[in-house]
């Protein structure tokens, strides 16, 4: 296997000594044995994908204080080579570089590269591992595998069968009203066994999410809708900040996906928020909710014990979805890839009449492209330990000062609350430091007499209320992005 050699600045050799090791990234000493680098690369390839460099030394783990020190030469590095490629054989998933520094006695660090996998991959010792922050954690029971291979795709637990009557499908109404729509000449029972939604008398997961008039009777906890309205900005919902008790919309699929988009934009319809004739109702485009919805239902894992969750704030839709992002799907290619984790449900809904997910495959690129004709941000999609998490936002294109200053056109002063539902930022401590920044450049100044909570900013005159750095103390912005 030829492998590149590809120089690399001080630069990038600065950039990879800082480098902190995490849920993508690795660093190891070229002493450490192929067999124990067979677990981190185990470990990226189950979870989200990552990168490894072999060939940097820890000289002060504390103070993360490291050094380049590589391969000699490209043989160097053969007997780990030879253990990756006959796991982790070179290809689409897999890319192995030598990064060589500026310094000729630097050395060769092999830098592999390493993309979320279709399949469960194992370590040279047999075992699974999957990425969790900064560690590779072995997955060994039963338990532990088989929601390992739901993650992948490669089982689903919509083809397990439930000890449920086999009535609960073929005598409901949904059964009914499909089959005079969808197969007239065909009985409930024959066509559901055609195909595959029974077995040995026993309805599937699948049959019964699609055609039980209340799956939830069968599976609760893991069927229903849960919407709620959070009267906040804040990033987390508190029970002190609902507007009412969380509604719960229960049937069967089809019916849950359109009452639950239909609650969902009433609930919306009357939020309010600062426009430039004062406040307003906001507005989402029916499509993006609508296929954000549909998405988090239908590709859903159902062996986990929780419900789909919509999440309605005053800057912002959530919506949670159980389960990671199955197979090779990442945060990152998630519009471009695709992959059903829930092939059954996905082929049998499309059937149903106005299918919820008319455009198979082409959901979110939907819902993206609605945003962009509201001149709104792209909806944000993130990837928890057990659920996706999308967020609309109510927030329009462009910088938050950019914002703030086409408001003081049409409005005398603004204060941190205003910003934040016209930005869509969460935090008042941010929007504070944005206002620092504003006055610092003479652009704004703050409002006499108004302080405190009662803090208030206009257009800059030259005549407002003096103001100290301390007075606004700016939210620390955390560690900074490398590359």
């Amino acid at each position: 296997m030829s492998i590149q050699v590809l120089p690399v600045t001080a630069s990038d050799v600065a950039k990879i000594l800082r480098l902190e090791e995490s849920h993508f990234a690795d660093l190891k000493a070229i002493e450490i044995s192929p067999s124990k680098l067979t677990k981190a690369i185990s470990a990226f390839a189950n979870a989200d994908g990552g990168e490894l460099y072999i060939g940097i030394d820890e000289l002060d783990k504390a103070n993360n204080i490291r050094a380049w020190r590589g391969f000699s030469d490209t043989e160097s590095a053969n007997p780990h080579i030879l253990v990756f490629d006959g796991l982790f054989p070179l290809g689409q998933e897999f890319s192995y570089e030598f990064l060589q520094a500026p310094q000729g006695n630097a050395g060769l660090v092999l830098h592999v590269s390493i993309q979320k996998t279709r399949q469960v991959m194992k370590a040279s010792d047999g075992k699974a591992y999957v990425r969790r922050g900064a560690q590779s954690i072995p997955y060994t029971s039963a338990e532990q595998l088989i929601r390992l291979s739901r993650n992948k795709g490669i089982t689903s637990f919509e083809t397990e069968t439930v000890a449920a009557p086999l009535d609960l499908i073929t005598n409901s109404e949904v059964i009914i009203r499909f089959m005079l729509d969808v197969v007239p000449s065909a009985e409930p029972s024959a066509w559901l066994r055609k195909q595959l939604l029974t077995h040995e008398n026993k309805p599937t997961v699948a049959a019964l999410l699609l055609f039980a008039d209340e799956p939830q009777v069968a599976l609760p906890k893991r069927s229903a809708i849960k919407l709620y309205r959070h009267k906040t900005t804040d990033e987390q919902g508190a029970r002190e900040n609902l507007a009412f008790d969380p509604i719960t919309i229960e049937g069967c699929l089809y019916d849950q996906i359109h009452e639950a988009v239909e609650r969902t934009v009433e609930i919306i319809e009357q939020v309010r928020i600062l426009g430039p004739d004062g406040l307003e109702s906001i507005s989402y485009p029916f499509e993006t909710l609508h296929e954000i919805i549909t998405n988090a239902v239908i590709h859903r894992d159902y062996g986990i014990a929780d419900d789909v969750h919509v999440r309605v704030f005053d800057n912002r839709v959530e919506v949670e979805s159980p389960g990671s992002l199955p197979a090779h799907i990442t945060v990152q290619n998630i519009l471009s890839e695709r992959f059903s984790r829930n092939g059954t449900i996905v082929r049998l809904i499309n059937k149903f009449p106005n299918p919820p997910n008319k455009d198979v495959g082409e959901g979110l690129n939907t819902a993206f492209a609605a945003m962009k004709k509201l001149q709104l941000k792209d909806p944000v999609i993130k990837q928890t330990d057990n659920s996706v998490l999308v967020e609309i936002r109510h927030q329009k294109l462009g910088t938050p000062e950019e914002l703030i200053m086409e408001l003081l056109d049409t409005h005398e002063e603004i204060t941190n609350k205003q910003v934040r539902e016209i930005t869509g930022i969460g935090s008042e401590n941010k929007v504070k430091s944005i206002f620092l920044r504003l006055a610092g450049a003479h652009q704004i100044e703050r409002v006499p007499g108004k302080g405190g909570g009662s803090a208030a900013w206009r257009k800059y005159t030259g005549t407002g209320a003096a103001v100290q750095v301390s007075d606004e103390k700016p939210e620390n912005p955390g560690p900074q992005a490398l590359f």
